[in-house]
């Protein structure tokens, strides 16, 4: 009788050995913009002076997630880019599930926030994050889209175009879908003044986009570079088919049956 082999123990370290420079730039760089995008929208309530008018703090944050979401783009192609928005999304529905279960928790005499002044800053509209959310699906999937199709149009040159090119036209979407839906819907603002707010935001995220360009530009080169990291091939639109995708990809995602990717996969 043979004895049967029992499996290696698990170990981390020859877990982590088989991933390669592609997966950990992957996992850092969706760790990072689901960071952003989280911080954005919790510290988003808080309102500075500004040469433009009055902003919220989670300009500073979120224009780090139209960076990444073009790196992921480029070297990870539209499934990748799609993954991190999903995740994105996700990430955001359970925290801001967290977030309302703990406001509605009660408090001890002891504890350093009221419950006033936590459920102002943590609790949230749920209109407001309905209204967030709406448009960071629509500008993500836009900027996506539009990224693709300059890389095609330009077989992979001229960075600068897909990258700033895709993020105007797509904040462009994303600050008037926020802004018409929670602005007029629930807050009930003028017309005229969610116009101009809208211009406001708008001018402010497009001088962000050109100003980060050099970052773009700076990042590509230490991907490519310093990681040896090669970015995804574009698009063969003379053909009409897409060139071969990287391996780094999983099949799963390839066929988009990761949960919450397929059905954006299958609407194209």
């Amino acid at each position: 009788m043979t004895a049967s082999r029992s499996a290696p123990p698990f170990s981390a370290d020859r877990a982590l050995a088989g991933f390669t420079q592609q997966h950990r730039l992957f996992i850092y760089l969706c760790a990072v913009f689901v960071a952003c995008l989280l911080l954005g929208d919790i510290i988003g309530g808080k309102v500075i002076r500004t040469p433009f008018g009055p902003i919220s703090v989670g300009i500073i944050p979120f224009p780090v997630t139209f960076l990444l979401t073009d790196i992921v783009n480029d070297f990870y192609g539209r499934r990748g880019a799609r993954f991190l928005t999903m995740l994105g999304f996700y990430m955001a529905l359970l925290a801001w599930g967290l977030l309302q279960f703990t406001t509605l928790l009660p408090i001890d005499p002891s504890t350093y926030y009221t419950q006033a002044e936590f459920a102002k800053v943590f609790g949230g509209s749920a209109q407001l994050f309905v209204a967030s959310m709406i448009a960071y699906l629509v500008g993500q999937f836009l900027d996506i889209h539009i990224f693709r199709m300059f890389k095609s149009m330009t077989e992979s040159r001229h960075l600068w175009l897909r990258s700033t090119g895709s993020t105007v036209f797509s904040q462009a979407v994303d600050t008037i879908t926020i802004n018409l839906i929670f602005g007029r819907i629930t807050a009930g603002w003028t017309y005229d003044f969610i116009g101009a707010k809208i211009g406001r935001e708008y001018v402010i995220k497009f001088v962000v986009a050109v100003a980060l360009t050099p970052a773009i530009y700076a990042l590509h080169e230490a991907i490519v570079h310093g990681l040896g990291v090669d970015p995804e091939p574009h698009e063969n639109t003379r053909r009409g088919a897409p060139q071969s995708p990287p391996s780094f990809l999983p099949e799963a995602l390839d066929r988009g049956s990761v949960h919450g990717v397929g059905s954006v996969e299958g609407g194209e």
